[in-house]
């Protein structure tokens, strides 16, 4: 726990610390990489080479010096890392080797500014910041375990499906090798994925496609030409190979309610949202479903949705966009005037694509005067303002 005398250091320093918190993080990764190698697979290295993983540090280190007095809001905003680390099996033995890391780059990056009590005041910060994660992510963990079909740590299951649903997405049905029955998810959750390649373990996040069934999970994996986990899972995995899942975690999940929804997504971003559609049609929800890709080759679950809209003609409007081609309902980008046209009144409004995507959809949403508490998206990758495409 702070002293008053360090808290008042820490109130101090802050705005230096916040100024170079860049420069820290950037720091930090290679450090710890060095130091801890084995450390290593839980990040993905294309979110370390575009900066998406230094600057989420920065960010939510920033946002509990800035909220750690109000501990409701400071857990709400922690949920996102939260929900990350537990994908992951972020284990409290993991703390103290960020912590000491951490404060070896600030060491570093401000040099004789950083006094012997200003280190002990933000490593005891960091301290009450890692004993909060511990503590919530522990609760995470301890209320998945105790489900029915539950478990801690990871769990082997086998490919028992697979599905190509575009020209670069392609599902995969696991089921547990266990033979045990698969703990439920809340749809829009995805979970976290262990596979090996070359002898090292290989961590990865992929959306829960379909709703919970009791006995299997559905994930939907784009290939991306440069994702090693991807490129796998297309290229050398079939029917009977087993890797390894983590608790589902995530929190685009559907507000409870009956306002009508609009859910809008780019690419492999349909993929929370097939069964976000499925749990609002169940419980008697109005939903307009609208979906962008690139052309029709590129679309995928267009038969899915189809089949779905087909059921529920009354309550469900499908849309779709394509940036090429004739085959779909509109032809280009999804943009403010076509959102106008199709945004139900007093609507609640999911988004899920590239950062790009995102950031275009959440401003014109905004201009259309959807306030900021229903409107919900999540990144795929580490989360950063929407503004920062």
């Amino acid at each position: 726990m702070l002293t008053p005398a360090q808290e008042e250091l820490i109130a101090a320093t802050a705005p230096t610390v916040a100024e170079h918190l860049d420069a820290i993080t950037q720091r930090f990764y290679p450090l710890m990489f060095e130091r801890y190698p084995e450390v290593k697979p839980l990040f993905n290295e294309a979110h370390q080479a575009d900066g998406g993983q230094p600057r989420a540090l920065a960010g939510a280190v920033l946002a509990y010096v800035q909220l750690r007095q109000d501990r409701a809001r400071v857990r709400e905003t922690l949920a996102t890392v939260v929900s990350k680390h537990v994908s992951l099996d972020i284990r409290p033995e993991h703390y103290p080797i960020v912590g000491e890391c951490l404060m070896a780059a600030i060491g570093e990056v401000l040099s004789d500014a950083v006094t012997p009590e200003i280190a002990d005041a933000w490593g005891t910060l960091y301290e009450e910041l890692a004993g909060l994660l511990i503590e919530l992510e522990d609760h995470r963990y301890r209320e998945f375990e105790q489900r029915p079909g539950g478990w801690r740590g990871t769990r082997t299951f086998r490919i028992a499906e697979i599905r190509q649903e575009s020209a670069v997405i392609r599902s995969f049905v696991l089921a547990p090798v266990d033979g045990g029955p698969v703990a439920e998810h809340a749809p829009g959750q995805y979970i976290g994925v262990r596979l090996t390649l070359d002898g090292e373990p290989l961590y990865r996040h992929y959306s829960l496609s379909a709703l919970p069934d009791g006995s299997t999970y559905r994930i939907s994996v784009k290939r991306e030409p440069e994702g090693r986990a991807s490129r796998h899972l297309h290229d050398a995995m079939a029917l009977g190979d087993t890797l390894e899942l983590l608790p589902p975690a995530g929190d685009l999940t559907l507000v409870e309610g009956d306002e009508p929804l609009l859910l809008a997504s780019g690419g492999v971003g349909q993929t929370p949202m097939l069964p976000l559609a499925r749990q609002a049609l169940a419980q008697g929800r109005r939903v307009v479903y609208l979906h962008a890709a690139l052309d029709a080759e590129h679309h995928a679950f267009r038969d899915e949705v189809a089949a779905l809209a087909e059921a529920h003609p009354e309550r469900l409007q499908a849309v779709s966009v394509h940036e090429r081609g004739e085959a779909a309902d509109h032809t280009g980008r999804i943009d403010r005037a076509l959102l106008a046209r199709l945004l139900p009144q007093d609507a609640r409004c999911y988004f899920v694509g590239p950062q790009g995507f995102m950031s275009a959809v959440d401003r014109a949403l905004a201009e259309l005067g959807v306030p900021a508490e229903r409107r919900h998206y999540e990144h795929f990758g580490p989360s950063r303002p929407l503004d920062a495409a």
